[in-house]
């Protein structure tokens, strides 16, 4: 067989590649230079490639070499997002294999150090550089009304973006057909479309009692439930506290295991949480210790991305969707903040992710509808009517309107409540059930019902 044919078989039959002292031991009767010149023959011609320099250079298919190129591509952390020399070092140490990195426990000290409104995660500049992009005209409007104004597009930007960084492969267009339409996507797993219809659920929660929300557990385990929904090996899991041990994937980092302790530690979080003033440093606080305190069985890192959130939505600045961030980055902010308690990797992120956000909101703005104002106004009476009728299916759905509006809206607006409450019978599907207060079991029951009832109204009749 010629040397040439020789080489390249045996660097073609090696996945990660060959330096010239391996091919030489293989091969030892060809003679050095012999060997270097048909490999120069080879790279030439297009059929190997050469990767890394003197001594540790080796040689590779080019069908190898392209997938190690791609796979350390991939593996790059994100140039787009400016980062310092102190997150450039958590990078690479966490880019270490996992037996380089020092096995660690939670450090309850990270945590006691902070004082609210003296410590600063992010500086004063940051945080008027961020209340300078995320300004908003309903500054002084009272609490809510701007998540409210763009609630629709909230739900499949931070739906979509949120479940992305989990690995969830839905579409952006995938996720408006799911939210707005209860399209499910072809060829996707069951678990992909709860998890968006669950942040979903949970981000309507939190924009819908903007005003009784706030940082405590109610409002955290209701949280954790709607967003854990149907997910959890252990339904009774959703919204507890976590009763045991967990390890954390591809990290180093070992959570307290003892209930009490978590109970203990969470208390003293939310009691500092809602100390702070600044609703950045709120945001980002929670960002923090969240995920690193672990509560939850599993899905606290999406509980603390939603959670980040209300202080935003509470002070009408625009939301943090998470929009284009790549899972890369932040998986290694969150384990530079594991194994290192070091914010300065997920600082970054966060002010690249907000940057990138109020981007996409502020130029979207002039495009988003104004909302009803007959529905804005009335929104309470249409929720609990349309309850009423699903809950009730056995009763004239006519009926319960009529009784309903007449009982809470004055003379002149009946008619139109009315018209809307059809409308969203009309088109009521299970990606919408939350904010009724309804589960799909009282869908299937009341559709099974629907053959039933006609709904008149005025001169027009509409089967629902």
């Amino acid at each position: 067989m010629p040397t040439v044919t020789l080489l390249l078989n045996s660097i073609q039959d090696s996945a990660a590649g060959l330096t010239l002292a391996d091919l030489l031991a293989r091969h030892p009767d060809i003679a050095r230079r012999t060997a270097q010149r048909w490999i120069s023959q080879l790279i030439g011609d297009g059929r190997i490639a050469a990767i890394g320099e003197g001594r540790a250079r080796r040689y590779l298919s080019v069908k190898t070499a392209v997938t190690a190129a791609s796979a350390t591509k991939q593996d790059t952390f994100p140039a787009y997002i400016p980062l310092s020399a102190d997150s450039r070092d958590i990078v690479a140490y966490v880019d270490q294999p996992l037996e380089a990195r020092k096995p660690v426990g939670y450090q309850r000290d990270f945590l006691d150090a902070y004082q609210p409104n003296k410590t600063w995660y992010l500086s004063e500049p940051l945080r008027r550089q961020l209340h300078k992009m995320g300004r908003t005209a309903e500054t002084a409007a009272p609490a809510g009304t701007y998540s409210r104004a763009i609630l629709n597009r909230l739900l499949i930007d931070l739906s979509w973006a949120s479940s992305h960084l989990e690995g969830n492969t839905y579409s952006r267009l995938d996720t408006r057909e799911l939210i707005e339409y209860g399209k499910a996507a072809q060829g996707k797993a069951a678990i992909e479309t709860q998890m968006i219809l669950n942040h979903k659920t949970a981000i309507e929660l939190l924009v819908e009692n903007v005003g009784a929300v706030g940082f405590n557990r109610y409002t955290l385990m209701n949280l954790h439930s709607a967003l854990s929904e149907n997910l959890l090996p252990n339904p009774a899991d959703e919204g507890r506290i976590r009763q045991h041990a967990v390890d954390i994937g591809k990290s180093v980092y070992r959570p307290l295991s003892a209930p009490q302790q978590i109970d203990e530690t969470l208390d003293v979080l939310l009691d500092k949480a809602n100390q702070i003033t600044d609703p950045f440093e709120q945001s980002f606080f929670v960002m923090v210790h969240l995920p690193y305190l672990q509560p939850f069985a599993d899905i606290n890192k999406r509980t603390s991305r939603l959670a980040a959130n209300l202080p935003l939505f509470r002070a009408n600045l625009c939301p943090l969707t998470f929009l284009d961030v790549s899972e890369h980055a932040y998986s290694r902010a969150i384990l530079g903040l594991y194994e290192l308690t070091r914010v300065e990797l997920l600082r970054d992120v966060y002010i690249w992710a907000y940057e990138r956000s109020t981007q996409e909101y502020l130029a979207i703005k002039q495009d988003l509808a104004e909302p009803d104002p007959t529905r804005l106004a009335y929104r309470e009476v249409i929720k609990q009517t349309i309850r009423e009728v699903v809950t009730h299916p056995e009763e004239d759905v006519l009926t319960i309107i009529r009784q309903a509006v007449v009982a809470q809206v004055p003379d002149a607006d009946r008619n139109n409540v009315q018209a809307l409450i059809v409308e969203e019978l009309r088109r009521l599907h299970e990606g919408v059930l939350a904010r009724y207060g309804l589960r799909p079991s009282d869908l299937a029951a009341w559709k099974a019902a629907l053959n039933r009832f006609t709904i008149e109204f005025g001169d027009r009749i509409a089967r629902i």
